[in-house]
């Protein structure tokens, strides 16, 4: 049976290895739970708690007088939407947690508005992860998670935390806002783990 152009899926290009199920854009797409949150850089501060209740904390400044990296990564969104070459500034994460006495497993990152998610601690590590400030030479806006966010580019990018406001190191796993919605605990874009069960 003949079908109309619009029963069709069109066909997309891409010069770059796209992880199954996802379409290259070129736009960056808000998709967020929630309004967003308008939190000024005079009123920003990111708390970090290990297992033991050591705790350590940076203002805006503290953030700022830290080493910068410039990362160049790819973003993969779990609605499909892939975006290629995309250019950050931030602070490794490694960088804050130099010197945390921990023999913790997994965090819990937290946002202004209440949004959490969880991550094994491994993939914090080893210059995979930044707290960015910045996007493509400008300030990150606040729809894209400004005045800052986790960057986590080798998962789905909800595990990227916007608005980011703390991190709390565990012993255990403790599912956060979409986890316990029924998205896939870890979310590899590689392994197409979208959802629990994936």
């Amino acid at each position: 049976m003949p079908l109309t152009p619009g029963f069709r899926r069109r066909a997309r290009e891409s010069e770059h290895d796209l992880p199954p199920g996802q379409y290259e854009t070129r736009d960056f797409p808000v998709l967020s739970a929630g309004p967003t949150p308008r939190v000024t850089t005079d009123r920003w501060s990111l708390d970090l708690t290990a297992e033991s209740g050591e705790q350590r904390s940076w203002t805006w400044q503290d953030l700022m007088a830290l080493p910068q990296s410039t990362p160049t990564v790819d973003l993969h969104c779990v609605t499909r939407w892939s975006k290629f070459g995309t250019h950050w500034t931030g602070v490794d994460v490694d960088v804050l947690l130099d010197g945390v006495e921990t023999s913790a497993s997994y965090v819990t990152v937290g946002s202004y508005g209440g949004y959490t998610t969880n991550l094994p601690l491994a993939d914090l590590r080893g210059g995979r992860a930044w707290i960015v400030h910045t996007y493509e030479g400008e300030p990150l806006h606040p729809e894209h998670g400004g005045p800052a966010r986790l960057l986590v580019p080798h998962l789905y990018l909800w595990k990227s935390a916007k608005w980011v406001r703390s991190i709390t190191l565990m012993a255990h796993d403790r599912p956060g806002f979409w986890e316990t919605l029924g998205y896939h605990d870890y979310g590899d874009p590689w392994r197409e783990q979208r959802y629990r069960g994936d």
